[in-house]
């Protein structure tokens, strides 16, 4: 895969390294030759000293045939305008880019970016840490709004069925674990003793989904 990194702060610089050492071809950009030290010597990837919405600064890092490119700079607004330069004129299949805000995430959301917010993300973490709760939280989904979940089946929902516990637009059982094999379910699949199930959820729907399942 190839990649280009734009901001070479902790959180790019960290990326960067991890994306190298798993054999991915990595271009890193920054304005600040300092910044690009953090990548220390053993980097195996390219490094381009310019400023991440510039077009030849994007060309020379060869935004024309990357995979995937992160605007993870210290500014939400020059990580909007390089995310959509990425997506809407050089058609880059996979844009991320780094919010700070999280109160504008609506707006990231219209424009059809994906973000990361680590404030949001690291808060919630230590929150579910301190917290207990028979869901399994196992993946969040864009900035928070949706997780995915596990839950053994309660003995109450034995023998009924996917769609009783699916909420449209809120709710949706996307796998099943059933003696050490999963597939994906029907509204139809009935439920047996035993089962791991798998949801997407709205984060502002759990209480609901704890209800469903008799947790609450």
């Amino acid at each position: 895969m190839r990649t280009i990194i734009i901001g070479c702060g902790r959180m790019g610089a960290g990326l960067a390294q991890i994306l190298s050492r798993s054999g991915h071809a990595v271009t890193v950009v920054d304005k600040d030759p300092a910044s690009l030290e953090r990548l220390g010597p053993a980097f195996k990837g390219n490094v381009i000293k310019g400023v991440g919405f510039d077009r030849e600064v994007l060309l020379a890092a060869g935004v024309e045939k990357v995979d995937g490119l992160a605007a993870l700079t210290d500014s939400d607004e020059v990580n909007i305008v390089v995310a959509r330069i990425a997506s809407q004129v050089f058609r880059v299949p996979r844009v991320v880019a780094r919010l700070h805000d999280p109160r504008k995430a609506d707006i990231y959301r219209r424009l059809g970016l994906q973000t990361v917010a680590p404030i949001t993300w690291g808060i919630k973490q230590v929150a579910d840490l301190l917290s207990y709760s028979p869901l399994d939280a196992i993946l969040s989904l864009g900035s928070g709004e949706a997780n995915v979940v596990a839950v053994e089946i309660p003995l109450l929902l034995v023998g009924r069925t996917a769609r009783e516990l699916t909420v449209s637009g809120e709710i949706h059982v996307v796998a099943i674990s059933r003696e050490g094999k999963a597939f994906l379910p029907t509204l139809g699949t009935v439920f047996q003793k035993g089962d791991l199930v798998y949801l997407v959820v709205l984060a502002a729907s759990t209480n609901r989904l704890k209800a469903l399942l008799g947790l609450s």
